[in-house]
């Protein structure tokens, strides 16, 4: 009969990931880029975490407040039965948004402890393995400054390293923004190249555009091109521009990606297990793709992704690498690095296997943040 594991606690750190310049787009300017990491303890003395963006949201009062109290005193062989029971008793606050995206890491927190607890790593614990798996690197960061000569620089490096998938996001103008990605395409000519517009387009008709205009890179994709909220407005767009429209970053929640799919909005759903539920309700998104023949896709956070969507047998999906300590995403650039086959495939290798996912925190590059920490998991 196997031994009962208790959730002990449930805490949290915020940490303050400083960047080597702001990350402008638009209205939009982020000066550092702040994770979250929960630690979850049982009662057998395992111990799992998880990270996620804050994107600025009060994610560790939420986790403190309304979530971690549900947890506590519950067995980690429960953890699927908890989440929903944590999500139902304040729908208002855990169906979207910063509450889900609390609800989320500790979920993936406990799937770890429980992995661990088994002695076996995530993938293992899935039913799954980890197999090779196609990597896009992110380029073009600091994207206010980098001008298209370095990006074009950036891509020719990367693409010599063996990658075969490349992803930058708008620069200063319109017009740099293109001459970036035409660069990036001379570098890597038969290379995958996609763009995301983070959300900076209002209108149709400028988002049409600006897509149009760069529609002789051969574009593997446009992605996120208006803020969260109007499907309608993206199966327009889709009508009218020639590459793939993919959108879902940061969003989640009760009619998501019910709304997109309706609308027949997009060529691909963007899947974030850190904000849309975890392991226990991020499957469900995806689900949904399949029974709507929806293709569907992670977003960052590749040391999760990676491990759970090769898992659950989706290892044809794209994982995304941010160039190390450029500014994509800091808490990443401290953990284990991709390492991409020599054969031309474009393709990386497994990550290394641990127990449940693996290190998911360096607390030395944790602690020489500015953080908040107030039960100590960064220095325990």
């Amino acid at each position: 009969m196997a031994t009962s594991a208790i959730i002990k606690d449930v805490q949290v750190a915020s940490i303050q990931a400083q960047l080597p310049a702001p990350v402008v787009f638009g209205d939009w300017v982020m000066k550092i880029r702040e994770f979250a990491t929960v630690r979850v303890r049982t009662s057998t003395g395992h111990e799992g975490w998880a990270f996620t963006l804050t994107r600025d949201g009060a994610v560790a009062e939420q986790i403190r407040k309304s979530i971690a109290p549900v947890y506590v005193g519950t067995d980690i062989a429960e953890r699927e039965a908890t989440y929903r029971t944590t999500k139902g008793r304040t729908y208002g606050s855990h169906s979207a948004g910063v509450g889900l995206r609390a609800l989320s890491i500790v979920d993936l927190a406990c799937w770890d402890a429980a992995a661990k607890i088994a002695d076996k790593s995530i993938a293992e614990f899935l039913g799954g393995q980890v197999k090779p798996m196609p990597a896009t690197c992110i380029i073009g960061y600091p994207p206010a400054i980098m001008p298209p000569e370095k990006t074009g620089a950036q891509t020719a490096e990367f693409y010599a390293n063996g990658w075969r998938r490349f992803k930058a996001p708008m620069g200063a103008t319109w017009e740099i923004s293109g001459a970036r990605l035409r660069a990036a395409r001379a570098a890597a000519p038969d290379a995958w190249l996609g763009t995301d517009l983070v959300w900076m387009f209002k209108t149709v008709d400028d988002a049409a555009a600006y897509a149009n205009s760069i529609a002789d890179i051969n574009m593997g994709c446009i992605e996120d091109i208006f803020p969260p909220g109007n499907a309608r407005m993206l199966a327009e767009l889709r009508k009218r521009v020639p590459m793939p429209i993919w959108q879902g970053d940061e969003q989640g929640g009760s009619y998501y990606p019910e709304a997109l799919i309706m609308a027949k909005s997009v060529d691909r759903v963007r899947v974030d297990l850190t904000c849309m539920g975890g392991i226990t309700g991020g499957r469900a998104v995806i689900d949904e793709c399949l029974a709507a023949g929806v293709d569907f896709g992670p977003h960052m956070f590749p040391h999760t992704h990676s491990q759970v969507f090769s898992a659950w047998g989706f290892d044809d999906k794209p994982v995304e690498w941010g160039v190390p300590w450029t500014g994509v995403h800091p808490y990443d650039d401290a953990l284990a690095q991709p390492e991409i086959m020599t054969d031309g495939s474009g393709l990386m290798k497994p990550l290394p296997q641990g127990p449940g996912f693996g290190k998911m925190i360096d607390k030395e590059w944790c602690l020489s943040q500015p953080h908040q920490d107030p039960d100590r998991i960064l220095q325990d």
